[in-house]
Protein backbone atom coordinates (compact mmCIF):
# COMPACT_ATOMS: atom_id res chain seq x y z
CA UNK A 1 0.00 0.00 0.00
CA UNK A 2 1.42 3.58 -0.19
CA UNK A 3 3.15 5.20 1.96
CA UNK A 4 2.25 8.13 3.63
CA UNK A 5 2.32 11.69 2.54
CA UNK A 6 5.65 13.47 3.11
CA UNK A 7 4.85 16.47 5.65
CA UNK A 8 5.42 18.65 2.54
CA UNK A 9 3.21 17.91 0.14
CA UNK A 10 0.40 16.81 2.88
CA UNK A 11 0.72 20.29 4.29
CA UNK A 12 0.17 21.27 0.40
CA UNK A 13 -2.72 19.64 -0.15
CA UNK A 14 -4.51 20.72 3.38
CA UNK A 15 -3.60 23.81 1.39
CA UNK A 16 -5.02 23.45 -2.00
CA UNK A 17 -8.52 21.60 -0.45
CA UNK A 18 -8.69 25.05 1.89
CA UNK A 19 -8.24 27.07 -1.30
CA UNK A 20 -10.79 25.23 -3.59
CA UNK A 21 -13.51 25.46 -0.66
CA UNK A 22 -13.21 28.52 0.44
CA UNK A 23 -12.79 30.41 -3.41
CA UNK A 24 -14.14 27.50 -5.91
CA UNK A 25 -17.15 25.93 -4.75
CA UNK A 26 -19.15 29.27 -4.09
CA UNK A 27 -18.93 29.81 -7.41
CA UNK A 28 -20.96 26.28 -8.60
CA UNK A 29 -24.18 27.98 -8.87
CA UNK A 30 -22.48 30.62 -11.24
CA UNK A 31 -21.23 27.68 -13.41
CA UNK A 32 -24.27 26.15 -13.45
CA UNK A 33 -26.92 28.72 -14.76
CA UNK A 34 -24.52 31.03 -16.62
CA UNK A 35 -21.94 28.28 -17.79
CA UNK A 36 -17.99 28.69 -17.88
CA UNK A 37 -17.33 31.94 -20.17
CA UNK A 38 -19.56 33.69 -17.36
CA UNK A 39 -16.95 32.52 -15.07
CA UNK A 40 -13.47 33.53 -16.32
CA UNK A 41 -13.43 36.42 -15.15
CA UNK A 42 -13.82 34.90 -11.86
CA UNK A 43 -11.57 32.34 -12.42
CA UNK A 44 -8.83 34.18 -13.69
CA UNK A 45 -8.28 36.25 -10.49
CA UNK A 46 -8.65 32.78 -8.75
CA UNK A 47 -5.51 32.10 -10.69
CA UNK A 48 -3.36 35.07 -10.06
CA UNK A 49 -4.25 34.54 -6.26
CA UNK A 50 -2.95 31.00 -6.59
CA UNK A 51 0.13 31.76 -8.06
CA UNK A 52 0.28 34.48 -5.32
CA UNK A 53 0.31 31.72 -2.61
CA UNK A 54 2.60 29.43 -4.70
CA UNK A 55 -0.09 26.83 -6.20
CA UNK A 56 0.59 26.98 -9.28
CA UNK A 57 0.91 23.84 -11.69
CA UNK A 58 1.40 21.34 -8.45
CA UNK A 59 2.52 18.49 -11.23
CA UNK A 60 5.36 20.61 -13.03
CA UNK A 61 8.68 21.09 -12.13
CA UNK A 62 10.12 23.92 -10.08
CA UNK A 63 12.05 25.16 -13.36
CA UNK A 64 8.68 25.17 -15.18
CA UNK A 65 6.97 27.16 -12.55
CA UNK A 66 5.18 23.94 -10.94
CA UNK A 67 5.66 22.43 -7.64
CA UNK A 68 7.24 19.57 -8.62
CA UNK A 69 5.26 16.62 -7.31
CA UNK A 70 5.63 12.99 -7.71
CA UNK A 71 3.30 11.40 -9.32
CA UNK A 72 1.97 10.49 -6.10
CA UNK A 73 1.77 13.58 -4.14
CA UNK A 74 -0.14 14.81 -7.11
CA UNK A 75 -2.35 12.65 -6.86
CA UNK A 76 -4.01 13.90 -3.53
CA UNK A 77 -3.96 16.97 -5.32
CA UNK A 78 -5.85 16.09 -7.87
CA UNK A 79 -8.16 14.54 -5.31
CA UNK A 80 -8.62 17.62 -3.73
CA UNK A 81 -8.89 19.78 -6.59
CA UNK A 82 -11.61 16.98 -8.20
CA UNK A 83 -14.43 18.46 -5.28
CA UNK A 84 -15.48 21.35 -7.69
CA UNK A 85 -15.74 21.50 -11.68
CA UNK A 86 -13.44 24.13 -12.23
CA UNK A 87 -10.64 23.67 -9.89
CA UNK A 88 -8.58 22.06 -11.65
CA UNK A 89 -8.62 25.10 -13.94
CA UNK A 90 -7.71 27.10 -11.61
CA UNK A 91 -4.61 25.82 -10.49
CA UNK A 92 -3.50 25.07 -14.19
CA UNK A 93 -3.49 21.56 -14.23
CA UNK A 94 -6.79 21.01 -16.14
CA UNK A 95 -6.79 18.23 -18.89
CA UNK A 96 -5.87 18.68 -22.15
CA UNK A 97 -3.72 21.20 -21.17
CA UNK A 98 -1.69 19.12 -18.34
CA UNK A 99 -1.23 16.13 -21.24
CA UNK A 100 0.02 18.73 -23.51
CA UNK A 101 2.54 20.31 -20.90
CA UNK A 102 4.18 17.44 -19.94
CA UNK A 103 4.14 15.77 -23.95
CA UNK A 104 6.02 19.20 -24.80
CA UNK A 105 8.32 19.23 -21.69
CA UNK A 106 9.37 15.45 -22.65
CA UNK A 107 10.07 15.54 -26.03
CA UNK A 108 9.61 18.85 -27.85
CA UNK A 109 12.35 20.86 -28.86
CA UNK A 110 14.07 24.07 -27.66
CA UNK A 111 12.19 26.24 -29.91
CA UNK A 112 8.52 24.47 -29.39
CA UNK A 113 9.10 24.98 -25.49
CA UNK A 114 9.95 28.42 -25.93
CA UNK A 115 6.93 29.24 -28.60
CA UNK A 116 4.28 26.94 -27.10
CA UNK A 117 5.11 25.16 -23.68
CA UNK A 118 6.36 28.28 -21.76
CA UNK A 119 3.26 30.55 -22.16
CA UNK A 120 0.98 27.43 -21.33
CA UNK A 121 2.76 26.72 -17.97
CA UNK A 122 2.73 30.45 -17.34
CA UNK A 123 -1.06 30.22 -18.04
CA UNK A 124 -0.92 32.85 -20.76
CA UNK A 125 -2.54 30.55 -23.34
CA UNK A 126 -4.84 27.42 -23.54
CA UNK A 127 -4.29 24.34 -25.72
CA UNK A 128 -6.09 21.46 -27.32
CA UNK A 129 -5.76 17.89 -28.45
CA UNK A 130 -7.36 16.40 -31.62
CA UNK A 131 -7.21 13.07 -32.23
CA UNK A 132 -10.41 11.23 -31.69
CA UNK A 133 -12.54 11.20 -35.83
CA UNK A 134 -15.92 10.89 -35.88
CA UNK A 135 -15.65 8.43 -38.93
CA UNK A 136 -13.96 5.72 -36.98
CA UNK A 137 -14.00 4.06 -33.44
CA UNK A 138 -12.51 5.48 -31.08
CA UNK A 139 -11.57 2.37 -28.95
CA UNK A 140 -9.02 1.70 -32.19
CA UNK A 141 -6.88 4.63 -31.88
CA UNK A 142 -4.80 3.98 -34.73
CA UNK A 143 -7.43 3.89 -36.99
CA UNK A 144 -7.29 7.42 -38.42
CA UNK A 145 -8.09 9.38 -41.86
CA UNK A 146 -6.49 12.87 -40.74
CA UNK A 147 -3.41 12.57 -43.40
CA UNK A 148 -0.40 15.48 -43.29
CA UNK A 149 1.77 14.91 -46.47
CA UNK A 150 5.04 16.31 -47.09
CA UNK A 151 4.92 20.06 -49.10
CA UNK A 152 8.77 20.79 -49.37
CA UNK A 153 9.49 21.77 -45.37
CA UNK A 154 5.82 21.96 -44.79
CA UNK A 155 3.37 19.14 -43.55
CA UNK A 156 -0.33 19.96 -45.03
CA UNK A 157 -3.02 18.39 -43.50
CA UNK A 158 -6.50 17.22 -44.14
CA UNK A 159 -8.67 15.43 -42.13
CA UNK A 160 -11.75 15.74 -39.52
CA UNK A 161 -11.48 15.82 -35.68
CA UNK A 162 -14.32 15.68 -32.95
CA UNK A 163 -14.18 15.61 -29.14
CA UNK A 164 -10.92 17.91 -29.71
CA UNK A 165 -11.06 18.86 -25.96
CA UNK A 166 -11.49 22.88 -24.99
CA UNK A 167 -10.21 23.97 -28.81
CA UNK A 168 -12.61 26.98 -28.36
CA UNK A 169 -10.06 29.76 -26.97
CA UNK A 170 -7.34 27.69 -27.21
CA UNK A 171 -3.82 28.79 -28.81
CA UNK A 172 -2.89 25.62 -30.40
CA UNK A 173 -4.21 22.15 -31.44
CA UNK A 174 -2.28 18.70 -31.04
CA UNK A 175 -3.29 16.70 -33.68
CA UNK A 176 -2.65 12.83 -34.17
CA UNK A 177 -2.31 12.65 -38.15
CA UNK A 178 -1.12 10.12 -40.21
CA UNK A 179 2.62 10.53 -41.66
CA UNK A 180 3.44 7.20 -42.66
CA UNK A 181 0.66 5.53 -44.35
CA UNK A 182 2.59 2.53 -45.45
CA UNK A 183 4.17 2.21 -42.07
CA UNK A 184 3.05 -0.65 -39.79
CA UNK A 185 -0.52 0.71 -38.03
CA UNK A 186 1.05 1.70 -34.47
CA UNK A 187 3.70 3.92 -36.56
CA UNK A 188 1.94 5.29 -38.94
CA UNK A 189 0.54 8.72 -37.06
CA UNK A 190 2.77 11.47 -35.82
CA UNK A 191 1.33 14.58 -33.12
CA UNK A 192 1.54 17.87 -34.86
CA UNK A 193 1.47 21.59 -33.41
CA UNK A 194 -1.11 23.16 -35.04
CA UNK A 195 -1.86 26.77 -34.28
CA UNK A 196 -5.41 27.75 -34.19
CA UNK A 197 -5.35 30.72 -36.33
CA UNK A 198 -3.61 28.86 -39.59
CA UNK A 199 -5.79 28.72 -42.50
CA UNK A 200 -8.04 26.08 -43.07
CA UNK A 201 -8.60 24.84 -39.59
CA UNK A 202 -12.18 25.65 -39.52
CA UNK A 203 -14.36 25.32 -35.98
CA UNK A 204 -17.74 23.40 -37.10
CA UNK A 205 -19.01 23.30 -33.51
CA UNK A 206 -19.03 22.99 -29.99
CA UNK A 207 -20.23 19.11 -29.18
CA UNK A 208 -24.06 19.37 -27.03
CA UNK A 209 -22.29 16.77 -24.60
CA UNK A 210 -25.95 15.67 -23.26
CA UNK A 211 -27.38 18.87 -24.22
CA UNK A 212 -24.81 20.86 -23.10
CA UNK A 213 -22.13 22.81 -25.67
CA UNK A 214 -19.99 24.18 -23.33
CA UNK A 215 -17.88 27.10 -23.65
CA UNK A 216 -13.97 27.85 -24.02
CA UNK A 217 -11.90 25.39 -21.89
CA UNK A 218 -15.24 23.50 -20.79
CA UNK A 219 -16.01 22.33 -24.26
CA UNK A 220 -15.56 19.93 -27.23
CA UNK A 221 -15.28 20.75 -30.49
CA UNK A 222 -15.65 19.30 -33.71
CA UNK A 223 -13.22 20.92 -36.34
CA UNK A 224 -11.96 20.18 -39.77
CA UNK A 225 -8.60 20.78 -41.33
CA UNK A 226 -8.49 21.36 -45.31
CA UNK A 227 -5.32 22.07 -46.66
CA UNK A 228 -3.76 23.18 -43.09
CA UNK A 229 0.29 24.06 -44.10
CA UNK A 230 2.64 23.84 -40.72
CA UNK A 231 6.43 23.32 -40.68
CA UNK A 232 7.31 20.04 -40.33
CA UNK A 233 9.34 21.57 -37.11
CA UNK A 234 5.93 21.77 -35.35
CA UNK A 235 6.05 17.98 -35.08
CA UNK A 236 6.58 16.42 -31.52
CA UNK A 237 8.59 13.95 -31.52
CA UNK A 238 10.10 11.60 -34.58
CA UNK A 239 8.14 10.65 -37.40
CA UNK A 240 5.30 8.03 -36.94
CA UNK A 241 5.47 8.07 -32.88
CA UNK A 242 2.41 9.63 -32.43
CA UNK A 243 1.06 6.44 -31.09
CA UNK A 244 3.55 6.27 -28.83
CA UNK A 245 3.64 9.40 -27.18
CA UNK A 246 -0.29 8.90 -26.50
CA UNK A 247 0.40 6.23 -24.54
CA UNK A 248 3.26 8.16 -22.69
CA UNK A 249 0.90 11.22 -22.19
CA UNK A 250 -2.29 8.86 -21.46
CA UNK A 251 -0.22 6.66 -18.31
CA UNK A 252 0.10 9.29 -16.07
CA UNK A 253 -3.33 11.22 -17.26
CA UNK A 254 -5.15 8.01 -16.27
CA UNK A 255 -4.10 8.72 -12.75
CA UNK A 256 -4.88 12.32 -12.65
CA UNK A 257 -8.47 11.54 -14.31
CA UNK A 258 -8.88 8.84 -11.72
CA UNK A 259 -7.88 10.70 -8.95
CA UNK A 260 -10.33 13.46 -9.23
CA UNK A 261 -12.92 11.05 -10.16
CA UNK A 262 -12.58 10.02 -6.42
CA UNK A 263 -12.45 13.60 -5.99
CA UNK A 264 -15.77 14.37 -7.44
CA UNK A 265 -17.49 10.87 -5.84
CA UNK A 266 -16.53 12.59 -2.12
CA UNK A 267 -17.98 15.57 -2.72
CA UNK A 268 -20.84 13.44 -4.32
CA UNK A 269 -21.12 10.92 -1.26
CA UNK A 270 -20.97 13.96 0.94
CA UNK A 271 -23.59 15.86 -0.75
CA UNK A 272 -25.81 12.56 -0.65
CA UNK A 273 -25.20 11.77 2.98
CA UNK A 274 -26.54 15.63 3.80
CA UNK A 275 -29.52 15.37 1.78
CA UNK A 276 -30.09 11.54 3.16
CA UNK A 277 -29.55 13.21 6.79
CA UNK A 278 -31.85 16.50 6.66
CA UNK A 279 -34.49 16.02 4.09
CA UNK A 280 -37.72 14.68 5.67
CA UNK A 281 -40.16 12.73 3.73
CA UNK A 282 -42.62 13.06 6.26
CA UNK A 283 -42.12 14.96 10.04
CA UNK A 284 -39.28 13.66 12.13
CA UNK A 285 -38.80 11.28 9.39
CA UNK A 286 -35.38 11.43 7.61
CA UNK A 287 -34.68 10.03 3.71
CA UNK A 288 -31.48 8.13 5.84
CA UNK A 289 -33.98 5.89 8.11
CA UNK A 290 -34.62 4.64 4.29
CA UNK A 291 -32.63 1.04 4.39
CA UNK A 292 -32.21 1.46 0.48
CA UNK A 293 -30.25 4.83 1.20
CA UNK A 294 -28.48 3.49 4.28
CA UNK A 295 -27.31 0.47 1.55
CA UNK A 296 -25.79 3.01 -0.97
CA UNK A 297 -23.85 5.30 1.38
CA UNK A 298 -22.15 2.16 3.26
CA UNK A 299 -21.61 0.75 -0.27
CA UNK A 300 -20.20 4.43 -1.96
CA UNK A 301 -17.56 4.34 1.16
CA UNK A 302 -16.57 1.05 0.62
CA UNK A 303 -16.05 1.38 -3.21
CA UNK A 304 -14.30 5.41 -3.06
CA UNK A 305 -11.81 3.76 -0.01
CA UNK A 306 -11.13 1.29 -2.44
CA UNK A 307 -10.41 2.93 -5.37
CA UNK A 308 -8.26 5.68 -3.80
CA UNK A 309 -6.14 2.79 -2.47
CA UNK A 310 -5.76 1.35 -5.95
CA UNK A 311 -4.83 4.60 -7.21
CA UNK A 312 -2.41 5.94 -5.09
CA UNK A 313 -0.65 2.10 -5.24
CA UNK A 314 -0.96 2.47 -8.84
CA UNK A 315 1.13 5.85 -8.48
CA UNK A 316 3.59 4.78 -6.37
CA UNK A 317 4.22 1.75 -8.58
CA UNK A 318 4.71 3.97 -11.65
CA UNK A 319 6.93 6.80 -10.09
CA UNK A 320 9.13 3.63 -9.17
CA UNK A 321 8.67 1.58 -12.04
CA UNK A 322 7.39 3.66 -14.90
CA UNK A 323 4.33 3.21 -16.95
CA UNK A 324 5.31 0.37 -18.63
CA UNK A 325 5.63 -1.89 -16.04
CA UNK A 326 2.42 -0.38 -14.84
CA UNK A 327 0.01 -1.42 -17.02
CA UNK A 328 -2.30 -4.08 -15.56
CA UNK A 329 -2.57 -1.26 -12.37
CA UNK A 330 -3.48 1.62 -14.66
CA UNK A 331 -5.92 -0.48 -16.87
CA UNK A 332 -7.70 -1.35 -13.13
CA UNK A 333 -7.66 1.92 -12.17
CA UNK A 334 -9.19 3.07 -15.53
CA UNK A 335 -12.53 1.06 -15.56
CA UNK A 336 -12.86 0.10 -11.98
CA UNK A 337 -12.86 3.93 -10.30
CA UNK A 338 -15.09 4.92 -13.52
CA UNK A 339 -17.63 2.46 -12.84
CA UNK A 340 -17.34 3.41 -8.69
CA UNK A 341 -18.11 7.00 -10.46
CA UNK A 342 -20.72 6.71 -12.17
CA UNK A 343 -22.76 4.23 -9.34
CA UNK A 344 -21.71 7.38 -6.65
CA UNK A 345 -22.95 9.93 -8.95
CA UNK A 346 -26.39 8.25 -9.73
CA UNK A 347 -27.02 7.11 -6.06
CA UNK A 348 -26.48 11.36 -5.60
CA UNK A 349 -28.33 11.80 -7.92
CA UNK A 350 -30.98 9.06 -7.27
CA UNK A 351 -30.99 10.44 -3.26
CA UNK A 352 -32.09 14.40 -4.13
CA UNK A 353 -34.64 13.89 -6.16
CA UNK A 354 -35.80 16.47 -8.43
CA UNK A 355 -33.36 18.65 -7.07
CA UNK A 356 -30.59 16.58 -8.38
CA UNK A 357 -31.17 16.98 -12.01
CA UNK A 358 -31.27 20.75 -11.62
CA UNK A 359 -27.68 22.71 -11.34
CA UNK A 360 -28.46 24.04 -7.97
CA UNK A 361 -25.93 21.40 -6.92
CA UNK A 362 -22.98 20.18 -9.05
CA UNK A 363 -24.50 16.75 -9.36
CA UNK A 364 -26.29 16.92 -12.74
CA UNK A 365 -23.34 18.99 -14.10
CA UNK A 366 -21.02 15.91 -13.13
CA UNK A 367 -23.47 13.77 -14.40
CA UNK A 368 -23.40 15.07 -17.81
CA UNK A 369 -19.67 15.85 -18.28
CA UNK A 370 -17.85 12.58 -16.09
CA UNK A 371 -20.09 9.72 -17.55
CA UNK A 372 -17.55 9.94 -20.02
CA UNK A 373 -15.29 8.76 -17.94
CA UNK A 374 -16.11 5.05 -19.18
CA UNK A 375 -15.18 6.12 -22.66
CA UNK A 376 -12.66 8.54 -22.98
CA UNK A 377 -8.89 7.65 -22.66
CA UNK A 378 -9.97 3.73 -23.76
CA UNK A 379 -13.39 2.67 -23.35
CA UNK A 380 -13.63 0.26 -19.69
CA UNK A 381 -14.29 -2.46 -21.98
CA UNK A 382 -10.98 -2.43 -23.90
CA UNK A 383 -9.23 -2.07 -20.66
CA UNK A 384 -10.70 -4.88 -19.11
CA UNK A 385 -9.86 -6.85 -22.34
CA UNK A 386 -5.93 -6.42 -22.25
CA UNK A 387 -6.00 -6.83 -18.93
CA UNK A 388 -7.03 -10.03 -19.14
CA UNK A 389 -5.48 -11.46 -22.37
CA UNK A 390 -2.31 -10.08 -20.34
CA UNK A 391 -3.13 -11.95 -17.13
CA UNK A 392 -3.98 -15.30 -19.46
CA UNK A 393 -0.53 -15.29 -21.14
CA UNK A 394 1.24 -15.23 -18.28
CA UNK A 395 -0.73 -18.46 -17.23
CA UNK A 396 -0.13 -19.79 -21.12
CA UNK A 397 -2.79 -18.89 -23.38
CA UNK A 398 -1.34 -18.38 -26.56
CA UNK A 399 -1.74 -15.16 -28.76
CA UNK A 400 -4.54 -15.74 -31.63
CA UNK A 401 -4.36 -13.82 -34.68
Amino acid sequence: MPRPLPDRAASFVREIRSFTDEHIVPLERELGAHGFVALVPKLEALRSKAKERGLWAPFLPKDLGGQGLTLLEYAHVSEALGRSPVAHYVFNCQAPDVGNMELLHMFGTDAQKERFLGPLTRGETRSSFGMTEPEHAGSNPVWLSTRARKDGDDYVIDGHKWFTSSFEGSAFCIVMAVTEPDAPMHARASQIIVPTDTPGLRFVRNLPVMGEAGGGWASHAEIVLEGVRVPQSNRIGPEGSGFLLAQERLGPGRIHHAMRWIGVAERCFELMCTRAATRELSPGKPLGTKDTIQGWIADSRAEIDASRLLVLDAAEQMDREGAAASRDAISIVKFYVAGMLDRVMDRALQTHGGLGMLDDTPIAWWYRHERAARIYDGPDEVHKSSLAKRILSRHGMKKRD
